[in-house]
């Protein structure tokens, strides 16, 4: 069984959801899962690409370990085109064409676990762009393999 905890740090929403099981991912998890990773600003929901919350998955067990109750804090999932363009306007940090448009990338903290370590822990998976915003949250997506 495949499944995540998060808490929305801008709705405080909290959600622990089996999204896979066998091999198979679980309708009934991914649309709860879309729902919690929704754009907070604008209520828009998206489908969360699967490969992140496996990447997600994966990384909470190298980060935190397998049995660990840590949960992810999510400060960014999925962005609305609207949302993306107006923290693009105030930062140079926001990509014109965000793995978050896709549903592709997160924005996250995981409880108890230091950023560096999942930062580490991130970078050693080689699994698509990690992001590291000091004290702030690591971004990770499942785009090409690259590191800022």
């Amino acid at each position: 069984m495949r499944a995540l905890a998060f808490h929305n740090t801008h709705t405080d929403e909290k959600l622990d959801a089996p999204y896979g099981s066998r091999g198979r991912y679980q309708e009934s998890g991914l649309t709860a899962i879309d729902w919690i990773l929704r754009d907070h600003r604008t209520g828009d929901v998206a489908r969360i690409d699967p490969k992140l919350l496996d990447l997600l998955h994966v990384l909470k067990e190298q980060a935190a370990g397998p049995d660990s109750p840590a949960v992810y804090e999510i400060v960014s999932g999925y962005r609305s085109p609207h949302s993306n363009e107006m923290l693009r306007t105030r930062s140079g940090a926001v990509a014109r064409h965000s793995l978050h448009l896709k549903g592709m990338a997160a924005d996250v903290r995981l409880t108890g676990v230091p950023l560096r370590r999942l930062r580490d822990a991130a970078l050693d998976m080689k699994r698509g762009g990690v992001g590291y915003y000091t004290d702030q949250f690591l971004h990770v997506d499942t785009g090409r393999v690259r590191i800022w």
